[in-house]
C-alpha cells in the first residue's frame, strides 16, 4: 500500500443594451463616451498591473503545487517504475498512452497504435482515439518529440509541468472573471488567494496529475471568463465577435479533454435557459452560446471518430430542442405576468418533451447504451427504486460519488469563503427575483425609478449568469463529492466579486439608508483587504509549513509486483484483475490487459464484472473458463479486495458481487429475503489452500503481502 500524503433597467437585459445605461460615460442615445485623458491613463495603469498581478499569482500557484507534488513523493529522486505507480488508476492508464507515443518508432507508428490497439483490451482491437479522451496526450508525446528538449527534460517532467502549468492558466482564468465582473483586479487577487488556501476542496492536481478534468477544468475556466466578458453592454461587433471564437476555442478543448463534458455543458445549458426564459440575458448572445456548445462538441465527434456517446448526448438533444422551441413560439416574451407565465410553462414542457424524443431517437437509430449505468447510478441515487444493478452499485459505494461531507463547508469557512459566498449568494438571489419579476410582469421602470430612487434593483447579464452557474453547479456538487472542484473554484470568484461589487454594496447602503459614492467606494476596498490580510495572516504560516513538509513514495509490494511482471513474463501476456491494478500493469511493464478504468463502454463493463468474478463465490472451473475466454495468462488478487474493511458491509466489492449473483452475503447483517447461499466457497479465499480442484486450473506464481498472481492452466 501506497504511503504519501448584470445591470438590468426595464424588461430584460436583452432591451438594455440598446437603452441608455446608467453609466456616466453613456450618452442618452446610448452611444459611449470617450473616457477623459486622466481617466484612460488611470484605466490602462489599473490594467497593466492587475495583469501583472495575475501572471505573478498563476505562476506562484502552478510552483506551488508543484513543490508540494515533489515533496510528498520525492519525485525527482525515485526510481521510473515508482513514479509511475505513483499514477494510480485510470491516471496511469491515460499516462500509458503518452509513454506509448514516446516509445514509438515514429508518430505515425504512434497513431497508428492508438488507432489500432489490441493491448488495451485483451481479444479485441479498440481505436483508443475514439474511446477515451487523450488527444491531450497525443499533442504532448508530439510536441516533445519535434521540441529539442530531450537532452534537458524528462517525457514525464514535460508532462506534469504542462499539467502544473495549466494551473496557472486556471488561477488567471478565475481572477479575470472575478475581475470582470467587479471591476477591480483587487477581487481577481482575492479569488486567487482564496483558491490557494481552500487548496484542498478547490483541486486535486498535485495527486492526481493526468486526471482528465486537470486538463478540462482550465479550459473550462476560460470559457466561463469569455461567457462573462461576452455578456456585458455596449461590446463593439469586433470585441464580440473575438469574444465569441474565445468561448469556442475554450469549449472545443475543454470538450475534447474530458469525457463528462457534456454533462457540465448541459448544467451549462440550463443556467442559460432559465435566465433566457427570464428575460435576464440578451437572447442573440444565448443564441451564439448554444451553437458554439454544439459546434464544439461536434467538432470533436469528428475528431474522435463519430464516438456515438456524444452524438446521444443530452446536451446536443437539449439545444437543438431550445432552438426549435423558440421557432415554434416566436411571441414567448411578450403579454402580462400571468400569460407570460402561461407562455414559460408550455415552453418548458416543449423543451423537455423534445429533448427526450430527439434523445431516444437518436439512441434508437444508433443502439447506444455507453451511458446507461450513469442513468442507472442517477435514478438510484436519488431514490428512484433500489437497484441491484452491479455497475450502479459500484458507483454508489464510491465516497466520491456520495454526498458532499458536512465537514468541506467547516474547512471553506475557516477561510471565511463560504460565509461571504452565503452572503452574496442571498443578496444576489433576491435581487434577481426581483428583477425576474419585474421582467415577467413587464412592469414600468420608469416610475419606479422617479418615486424610489433608492430601492431600484439592477442585475448585470454577467452577474445573473454568474449567479444561476454558482447555483446549479452547488447542487451538483452537494449531491456528487467528486464534482465539487466546479463549484469551489467558481465560489471563490463568486465571493471575491460580491464582496469588491459596486452594485452590492450600493444595494446594501441603499436599504439602510446610508448610501453615499464616498462611502461606497471606501467599503468596497476596504473590506477585500481586510479580508485579504486576514487571509495572509492566518495561513501564510500553514503554507510555509506545508512547504516545508517532506515525504516519500513508499509502495514496495507494488514495485516488486511490477519488476517480477517485467522480468518473469512474455510481453505477449495477458493479465487480469482489479481495473485499478491493470492501468498501472499496462503503464509499468506494457502488458495486456482484460479491463481497465475507462468505464464508459458497455462490453467494457459486462467484461469487468465477469472479471470480477475472482472475488466472488464461484467454482474454480467457472472462473478458469471465465478468464480463458478473455484469454487471460495470468491473473491477480489483491488481499485489500479479498478481504476489505474500507467499506461497511453491502458495499465491499464481493458483497456488490455476490448480491448481482444472487448470492447472500458475508458476515452479520440482513439479507434481502430471495438471495440464496452459494454452493461454492469464496473464490480469491479458497484458491489459496491449493486444493485439487484449483491447483488443476491455477499455478501460483508470485505472492507477497498484497498481491497473489496465478497462472492459468490452457486446457479447456
Amino acid at each position: 500500500m501506497t504511503t504519501v500524503r448584470q445591470r438590468r433597467v426595464g424588461k430584460g437585459t436583452e432591451a438594455a443594451e440598446d437603452q441608455p445605461s446608467e453609466e456616466t460615460n453613456v450618452k442618452p442615445d446610448g452611444k459611449i463616451l470617450p473616457d477623459p485623458p486622466g481617466g484612460k491613463l488611470w484605466n490602462i495603469l489599473s490594467i497593466t498591473v492587475g495583469g501583472i498581478v495575475a501572471i505573478s499569482v498563476g505562476l506562484l500557484t502552478s510552483v506551488y503545487v508543484a513543490t508540494l507534488h515533489e515533496n510528498d513523493l520525492w519525485f525527482s529522486n525515485i526510481k521510473e517504475v515508482e513514479r509511475e505507480i505513483s499514477f494510480r488508476t485510470e491516471c496511469g492508464l491515460y499516462y500509458s498512452y503518452y509513454k506509448q507515443m514516446i516509445q514509438a518508432a515514429s508518430i505515425q507508428q504512434g497513431l497508428h497504435g492508438l488507432v489500432y490497439d489490441n493491448k488495451t483490451e485483451s481479444v479485441r482491437t479498440i481505436n483508443i482515439l475514439e474511446r477515451m479522451n487523450v488527444y491531450q496526450e497525443v499533442f504532448l508525446s508530439i510536441l516533445y518529440r519535434i521540441l529539442p528538449i530531450q537532452q534537458y527534460l524528462e517525457p514525464v517532467y514535460f508532462y506534469i509541468y504542462t499539467l502544473f502549468g495549466l494551473q496557472a492558466v486556471y488561477v488567471i482564468a478565475l481572477y479575470v472573471t472575478s475581475w470582470l465582473l467587479s471591476g477591480t483586479w483587487l477581487s481577481g487577487l482575492l479569488a486567487a488567494c482564496w483558491y490557494i488556501t481552500n487548496r484542498v476542496d478547490t483541486t486535486r492536481v498535485e495527486f492526481t496529475i493526468p486526471l482528465r478534468e486537470n486538463w478540462a477544468l482550465p479550459f473550462f475556466a476560460v470559457q466561463i471568463a469569455a461567457i462573462t466578458y461576452l455578456l456585458r453592454a455596449h461590446l463593439q461587433p469586433a470585441q464580440e465577435r473575438l469574444t465569441l471564437m474565445a468561448v469556442f476555442i475554450a469549449t472545443f478543448l475543454f470538450s475534447l479533454t474530458w469525457q463528462f463534458n457534456q454533462f457540465m455543458m448541459l448544467i451549462q445549458a440550463l443556467a442559460l435557459f432559465i435566465l433566457d426564459c427570464l428575460d435576464m440575458l440578451p437572447t442573440a448572445k444565448v443564441t451564439w452560446l448554444y451553437i458554439i456548445q454544439i459546434s464544439g462538441l461536434l467538432l470533436v465527434c469528428v475528431l474522435q471518430f463519430f464516438n456515438s456517446m456524444i452524438l446521444g448526448s443530452l446536451l446536443i438533444s437539449f439545444n437543438v430542442s431550445v432552438l426549435i422551441a423558440r421557432t415554434i413560439q416566436k411571441n414567448l416574451k411578450r403579454g402580462g405576468l400571468l400569460k407570460r407565465l402561461g407562455k414559460l410553462i408550455l415552453h418548458v414542457l416543449l423543451v423537455l418533451c423534445l429533448t427526450l424524443l430527439i434523445n431516444k431517437f437518436i439512441k434508437k437509430i444508433l443502439n447506444l447504451e455507453s451511458d446507461e449505468h450513469i442513468f442507472k447510478f442517477l435514478k438510484a441515487k436519488f431514490g428512484f427504486g433500489a437497484t441491484r444493478d452491479f455497475d450502479a452499485n459500484l458507483y454508489l459505494c464510491e465516497e466520491a460519488f456520495g454526498l458532499l461531507p458536512l465537514n468541506t463547508f467547516s474547512r471553506l469557512s475557516s477561510t471565511l469563503l463560504f460565509y461571504v459566498y452565503g452572503f452574496v449568494l442571498f443578496l444576489l438571489t433576491v435581487a434577481a427575483v426581483i428583477v425576474a419579476f419585474r421582467n415577467l410582469s413587464g412592469s414600468n421602470q420608469v416610475h419606479l425609478k422617479d418615486k424610489m430612487e433608492e430601492y431600484t434593483v439592477t442585475l448585470k447579464p454577467e452577474a445573473a449568469y454568474s449567479l444561476v452557474h454558482t447555483v446549479l453547479f452547488g447542487c451538483l456538487a452537494l449531491s456528487t463529492m467528486r464534482m465539487k472542484y466546479l463549484w469551489t473554484s467558481h465560489m471563490c470568484v463568486f465571493a471575491s466579486f460580491g464582496l469588491c461589487s459596486t452594485e452590492v454594496w450600493k444595494l446594501i447602503l441603499k436599504f439602510l439608508h446610508l448610501y453615499t459614492s464616498q462611502r461606497t467606494q471606501v467599503i468596497k476596498y476596504s473590506i477585500p483587504i481586510i479580508t485579504l490580510l486576514y487571509i495572509s495572516f492566518k495561513f501564510w504560516p500553514g503554507i510555509m509549513d506545508e512547504l516545508s513538509e517532506l515525504r516519500e513514495f513508499y509502495d514496495p509490494d507494488t514495485v516488486e509486483l511490477m519488476n517480477w511482471i517485467k522480468s518473469n513474463t512474455p510481453n505477449t501476456a495477458v493479465f487480469a484483475g482489479s481495473m485499478q491494478l491493470l492501468a498501472g500493469v499496462k503503464l509499468c511493464t506494457g502488458r495486456t490487459l482484460t479491463n481497465h478504468p475507462h468505464y464508459e463502454d458497455k462490453h467494457l463493463r459486462e467484461r469487468t464484472k465477469q472479471i470480477y468474478q475472482i472475488y466472488a463465490k464461484r467454482s474454480p472451473g467457472e472462473v478458469h473458463g471465465i478468464l480463458r475466454s478473455f484469454g487471460t495468462d495470468y491473473v491477480i488478487l489483491e488481499d485489500s479486495i479479498c478481504y476489505e474493511r474500507r467499506h461497511s458491509r453491502g458495499c465491499r466489492l464481493r458483497d456488490l458481487l455476490d448480491v448481482a449473483n444472487g448470492h447472500i452475503m458475508d458476515g452479520s447483517g440482513e439479507n434481502e429475503p430471495d438471495l440464496k447461499p452459494s454452493l461454492y466457497p469464496r473464490f480469491c479465499e479458497e484458491i489459496k489452500k491449493n486444493l485439487p480442484s484449483y491447483t488443476m486450473h491455477f499455478t501460483r506464481v508470485f505472492q507477497n503481502k498484497t498481491f497473489h498472481v496465478y497462472k492459468l492452466a490452457k486446457h479447456k
